[in-house]
């Protein structure tokens, strides 16, 4: 029996960087009346907040039963019914000498690579302490040039993150998002994130099911799945949509 279902985020829950829908919206707080919901995602805390937590519409009792895990499981944050906030439970921040180094080798092989971008839509290389992500457009382009861009260099991204990483040899590289790559400690993916998850509410994997839209070998949420937790693969948030319908049925 499943008593926590976890989610990616973008082109899971929302589109990239979007907020979730009225659906969506609605679907979450049915869930939350029924099993735990983590999200777990490479974005930021503050990104998870916009994108789902501002817009649930639950009984706030409810959102002790949330569960969110910005940079992949990195820091991990649970909701103070007592004192109204968010209160984070552990950070596995990076060090100052090594964001530095992090942030030197992407904007370096990006630009020997030609891809870097000269006008970006917002930072192209972001600090959320516990991981460094370069977004190649930027964090605020448009989901429709995010998408174009993921085609036209879907065969470029992986030659950029194995050229990151054969310059830093003692830290995670992997593919994000639509347009991002993610540097962390090493060991440091959704799957650890699931794990530390696990260990901190006392329950197994067998009773979790996980949605994720890069459930494929090399896809960022296919860590997930290889260490055995039972996981649907959809390809955008109506097809998570449908699918939670199907839970929602089955379980009333």
């Amino acid at each position: 029996m499943k008593k926590l279902i976890a989610f990616d985020l973008d082109d899971t829950l929302a589109i990239t960087k979007s907020e979730i829908s009225d659906r969506m919206s609605v679907l979450l707080g049915r869930l939350l009346e029924k099993y735990d919901v983590c999200v777990i995602t490479g974005g930021r805390f503050e990104q998870i907040e916009k994108q789902v937590v501002k817009r649930l519409e639950v009984p706030e009792h409810l959102l002790g039963k949330l569960h969110l895990m910005p940079t992949c499981g990195t820091r991990y944050y649970r909701y103070d019914e007592l004192d109204h906030k968010w209160v984070m439970q552990y950070a596995e921040d990076l060090t100052k000498e090594q964001k530095q180094k992090i942030v030197k080798v992407l904007e370096t092989v990006a630009k020997d690579m030609g891809i870097w971008c000269d006008n970006p839509a917002g930072e192209i290389i972001e600090d959320r302490f516990s991981q460094i992500t370069m977004s190649a457009l930027g964090q605020q382009a448009t989901p429709e040039d995010k998408y174009a861009w993921a085609e036209k260099y879907k065969d470029v991204r992986p030659v950029y993150r194995d050229k990151v990483a054969e310059l830093l040899p003692d830290l995670e590289v992997r593919i994000g998002g639509t347009t991002s790559t993610d540097i962390t400690l090493p060991g440091i993916d959704k799957a650890y994130g699931m794990q530390k998850l696990i260990e901190a509410i006392d329950i197994s994997k067998d009773e979790i099911l996980f949605f994720g839209d890069k459930l494929q070998e090399g896809g960022n949420d296919f860590p997930v799945r290889a260490m055995g937790i039972d996981s649907i693969a959809v390809e955008g948030w109506e097809t998570t949509a449908y699918a939670l319908d199907g839970v929602l049925g089955v379980s009333k």
